[in-house]
C-alpha cells in the first residue's frame, strides 16, 4: 500500500503523521485482501487548517483518496479539531469501501 500524506497551511507533526497512519492502518485489515489477490492500492491523504483568520468554527480539513484497481473512494470532513476530521473521514471511506465490497460479492 502507497501512502502519499500531504500538509496544507499545518506542519505535518510526527504526532499527526502517527495518527492518520493509524486510521489508514485500520483500513488496511479491509483492502488487505484486495492486496493478496495482486491488487493496488494509493491512499492520499491531505490535511490543514482552511483558513488562518478564523478563530473558531470548522477550521480543520482533511481530504483522502484511495485508488483501488482504478476504483476511487473519497471523502473529506472540516471539523474543529483536526483528529475529528481524520476519524470522520475514517469511517466514511470504511463504510462506502465495505458497502462496495459486499455489492460486487453480491454480484458475483
Amino acid at each position: 500500500m502507497q501512502i502519499n500524506l500531504l500538509g496544507k497551511n499545518i506542519e505535518l507533526t510526527e504526532a499527526i503523521k502517527d495518527y492518520v497512519l493509524k486510521r489508514v492502518t485500520n483500513l488496511e485489515r479491509l483492502l488487505s485482501n484486495i492486496e493478496k489477490s495482486g491488487g493496488e492500492v494509493k491512499v492520499a491523504f491531505e490535511v490543514g487548517k482552511s483558513t488562518h483568520h478564523h478563530k473558531s468554527g470548522e477550521v480543520f480539513h482533511a481530504d483522502c483518496l484511495i485508488k483501488i484497481n482504478g476504483k476511487e473512494f473519497y471523502s473529506s470532513a472540516d471539523k474543529e479539531d483536526l483528529y475529528q476530521a481524520i476519524d470522520a473521514i475514517k469511517d466514511s471511506l470504511y463504510n462506502e469501501i465495505n458497502r462496495n465490497k459486499d455489492r460486487s460479492q453480491t454480484l458475483t
